[in-house]
């Protein structure tokens, strides 16, 4: 078995594996180019000879333990029949659901693999062209992320539009939350059935809940996915990250069903090993604005992280996903510095 692999698994690492958010992205040169030979970030996507190349990229480049499916978490509100666009300067635009009559137009979720059957070759391209060490993480966002850019329309800072929809729409709201719990177990099933090794969930809004809707809405939406993979698929290991949810984290570690709780770079470090290692396999929290810095103040956060968290095994990465003005050269020195430490 390999390094991430062992770790996710729980078993004894010589070093932590080393992988990050968004690591095909426009940072990488390489990355633009093929971006600008499909024509549109959606053609990517839905590309699977592109989409495979663009994976590949910065494992050829820099040797990271994992690769990451190149796809986007809102290719699923697309397969279901929402009008998806990403505009350029703008992100992702989406035409609103906020009537039960517009959930109606979203309710096929048998209908949404044969849109999806690019993503699902992107997989099965990429077992046969990845090194044999270096497993695949397939990926999806958690129900309520998706809710949020359903009720919004974009992305929205405090998601105030899907937290009002929420509270004054409660029944249609829940109604939303189990369209898509069970549209992702179908979208996530048929990845591990196309080969990926490992499962993410991304729930990259969840910092805009209140506690308890944390809870209801982030965390149990998570729980039922995972519970009903693992039914089929008892070994595949999940990491999940609820994004910017402070101390719920400890909600999110107490709960047995999946494997590996990514962290962001808000926490206090020292809290994190105190109430969350101990009980969960973490992956994080290096920022990534430090990527942008000087070789020197980058190795000297490098040796804070390792240095709180090396007494239990861990997967390195970042807190959020790495930015656009990473400077390749840093990513290159993480890589190296990580593979040279020992547990």
């Amino acid at each position: 078995m390999n390094l991430f692999l062992k770790c996710v698994n729980g078993q004894s690492i010589e070093r932590p594996p080393i992988w990050f958010m968004r690591q095909a992205g426009r940072y990488l040169a390489e990355y633009r180019n093929t971006r600008r030979k499909a024509g549109s970030f959606l053609n990517l996507c839905y590309n699977s000879d592109l989409a495979t190349e663009v994976t590949l990229q910065p494992i050829e480049k820099f040797g990271f333990d994992a690769a990451i499916l190149f796809a986007d978490i809102l290719l699923i509100l697309d397969a279901l029949g929402a009008k998806v666009d990403f505009v350029e300067g703008q992100g992702p635009l989406i035409e609103p659901i906020r009537e039960r009559r517009d959930i109606n137009k979203i309710s096929n979720v048998g209908k949404m693999h044969e849109k999806l059957a690019p993503v699902y070759e992107t997989v099965k391209k990429l077992k046969r062209q990845l090194p044999t060490n270096v497993p695949l993480i397939g990926f999806a966002g958690a129900p309520w992320t998706l809710a949020t850019y359903l009720i919004n329309g974009k992305g929205e800072q405090g998601s105030l539009t899907a937290k009002k929809f929420l509270i004054e729409n409660n029944e249609e709201f829940e109604e939303i939350i189990s369209l898509l719990t069970k549209a992702t177990i179908e979208y996530l099933l048929m990845q591990i059935k196309s080969g990926a090794d490992v499962i993410k969930i991304f729930d990259s809004w969840a910092g805009a809940l209140n506690a308890d809707m944390a809870i209801r809405y982030s965390l149990e939406p998570i729980k039922k996915i995972v519970s009903e993979i693992k039914k089929e698929y008892s070994d595949i290991p999940f990491i999940v990250f609820p994004r910017s949810v402070n101390t719920i984290y400890r909600k999110f570690s107490d709960t047995d069903c999946f494997d590996v709780l990514a962290i962001d770079q808000f926490l206090d470090r020292q809290w994190v090993v105190n109430e969350i290692q101990p009980k969960k396999i973490i992956q994080g929290n290096l920022d990534p604005i430090f990527l942008t810095q000087r070789k020197d103040i980058l190795i000297q956060e490098l040796k804070k992280v390792t240095e709180d968290f090396k007494n239990y095994p861990y997967i390195f990465n970042l807190g959020h996903g790495i930015t656009p003005d990473a400077k390749v050269e840093n990513v290159e020195l993480v890589v190296e510095f990580i593979k040279k430490l020992r547990l």
